[in-house]
């Protein structure tokens, strides 16, 4: 069985799906706060011109999905699979943002929750690639089972913590 990037997942909270090109205006509304990027490498994704290559790299990853509240149907952020290794067992989770109006609250949990059941059903490890300076994405990744599993690169080349979670030792109850 192939590993499927693009998974339709649901709860009562959220809707993930393919991130579509349709859903730039929508997806943009989120990201264009600076304060979702204050700890990113890519400070300037904000930015309408560093967005758009963002959002095209997305698309074309082919691997990206979009994250809509269940309540009143907005996109309210993005994710996405990548690094898919059949020999090692291990799938990467990563390029995780939510509006601010849905931090510190159950979404991330949930929508972690809802990746992380779909992934188990393909590979035994989920990893988490999280910049140094990025302590929030760090608490948040710890917060959900992530355990420190050293440095690797990230796709740009970057030096990351890498985060693993393994089938084995996670449980289905994040809330």
């Amino acid at each position: 069985m192939s590993f499927d990037f693009q998974p339709r997942l649901s709860s009562d909270l959220l809707e993930i799906r393919r991130l579509a090109a349709d859903d730039f205006d929508g997806l943009y509304a989120v990201a264009a706060d600076p304060l979702l990027w204050e700890q990113h490498p890519d400070k300037e994704r904000w930015r309408p011109e560093s967005f758009r290559v963002f959002f095209a790299e997305s698309l074309a990853s082919e691997g990206a999905l979009a994250v809509v509240d269940g309540r009143d149907r907005r996109v309210i952020g993005s994710s996405r699979y990548h690094g898919y290794d059949e020999h090692r067992s291990e799938v990467e989770i990563g390029w995780t943002f939510l509006a601010r109006s849905h931090w510190g609250g159950v979404y991330n949990g949930e929508l972690k929750r809802l990746m992380l059941r779909h992934a188990f059903r393909f590979v035994d490890v989920v990893v988490f690639l999280v910049a140094p300076g990025n302590v929030r994405s760090q608490r948040a990744v710890e917060n959900i089972g992530g355990v420190p599993a050293g440095l690797r690169r990230d796709g740009r080349g970057r030096r990351s913590l890498a985060y693993r979670i393994e089938a084995r030792t996670w449980t289905d109850d994040l809330g």
